[in-house]
């Protein structure tokens, strides 16, 4: 039985579901703006963002991350001044005051998935999620693999911001110093092994 974890979900989500269509992938990837689990970028130069869930407490709670508001100072409320039990002003507060928004798609992003355990998912979390344009992907582990299924596919955004290529780089270099970073800590863990053997 797999034990799922971010990483397994991603492992499959790359592999199995995006890697004929994307050029380059990187996990728990900043560049956006705010973390993708995967990001991917598509053979025309767009931005995939898929977020890992292993719980619905996650899921639900995904709602209030930044990525899916957009916030616009409006300026600062009416001053207050605040006194201590003496009378004593200690204090002059103005309260910051923003327009909020919700977003369709976080910044930067073409489509936008969500990738679970199929045995987390009830089609009711669908209220849950902060955007009906994000697409939802199941995982179930059978016997030596793990199959995805598409059971919502994301609606592209279809203004979606076109990486430059010098941007493109920019990932790829990020995706290269992963690599050699995961296999000089697979290295140290199988040096380990050998001293405690």
């Amino acid at each position: 039985m797999i034990k799922w974890s971010e990483s397994v979900i991603a492992r499959a989500i790359a592999l199995q579901t995006l890697a004929r269509k994307c050029v380059v992938m990187v996990d728990n990837c900043g560049w956006t703006g705010h973390e993708c689990d995967v990001l991917a970028v598509t053979k025309d130069l767009r931005i995939i963002d898929v977020e890992v869930k292993i719980s619905r407490a996650d899921l639900k709670a995904d709602a209030r991350k930044d990525k899916w508001w957009q916030r616009t100072f409006l300026g600062y409320g009416e001053r207050k001044e605040v006194f201590n039990d003496a009378g004593r002003l200690i204090r002059v507060e103005r309260p910051s005051l923003y327009d909020v928004k919700a977003l369709q798609h976080p910044r930067k992003v073409w489509k936008h998935y969500y990738a679970m355990p199929a045995d987390i998912w009830k089609p009711e979390l669908l209220d849950c999620l902060p955007s009906p344009a994000s697409g939802v992907l199941l995982l179930r582990a059978m016997r030596s693999r793990i199959d995805v299924e598409c059971i919502r596919r994301a609606t592209p955004d279809k203004d979606a911001y076109k990486l430059t290529p010098e941007q493109v780089m920019d990932i790829a270099r990020l995706a290269n110093l992963r690599m050699w970073e995961a296999y000089h800590r697979r290295d140290q863990s199988k040096q380990r092994e050998v001293v405690n053997a």
